[in-house]
């Protein structure tokens, strides 16, 4: 089995893989996000497959869905992020994914958001050129509490 990373459009046969990936305790930790149940997360995704704005690609690895990586725009900054399933970790997946993103996404500046726990993310956004421009504390939505984040850029 190969280990080349590599980046399609996203396909609807994607989206039940994306709605497990999104629903791993682990993955929802790291990334202090809740999951959605499918018809949320279908909607979600219905939303951005009609928002000209958005740009997504799924990721796959060794030729399987290993997650999805895209750009929106939202209050005014073209953001990035990516989900990568747990079973991908550790392997080098998300960043080569995301530096073959950028490629594809020419806009300068870039935005991310990572929360200060996960600094595996940290050093994914690093690692393609992102630094660190402040650190912001935003509601966590799913305890009510707060968490901290960085915010990074890439120019």
């Amino acid at each position: 089995m190969t280990t080349d990373v590599l980046l399609r459009e996203v396909v609807p046969a994607d989206l039940p893989v994306f709605y497990e990936h999104q629903r791993e305790p682990a993955a929802n930790l790291m990334a202090a996000f809740a999951p959605r149940d499918r018809d949320a997360f279908m909607a979600h995704w219905a939303k951005i497959a009609a928002d000209p704005t958005c740009i997504t690609q799924t990721i796959l690895f060794g030729g399987q869905v290993a997650g999805n990586v895209g750009s929106w725009e939202q209050s005014g900054d073209r953001l990035v992020g990516y989900w990568i399933g747990s079973g991908y970790w550790g392997r080098g997946v998300a960043s080569r994914a995301l530096a073959a993103f950028l490629t594809l996404v020419k806009t300068r500046p870039l935005h991310a958001h990572v929360v200060k726990h996960n600094p595996a993310s940290l050093r994914v956004l690093q690692k393609c050129g992102f630094t660190i421009i402040r650190a912001d504390k935003v509601s966590d939505h799913s305890s009510g509490g707060e968490i901290e984040e960085f915010i990074l850029k890439l120019e």
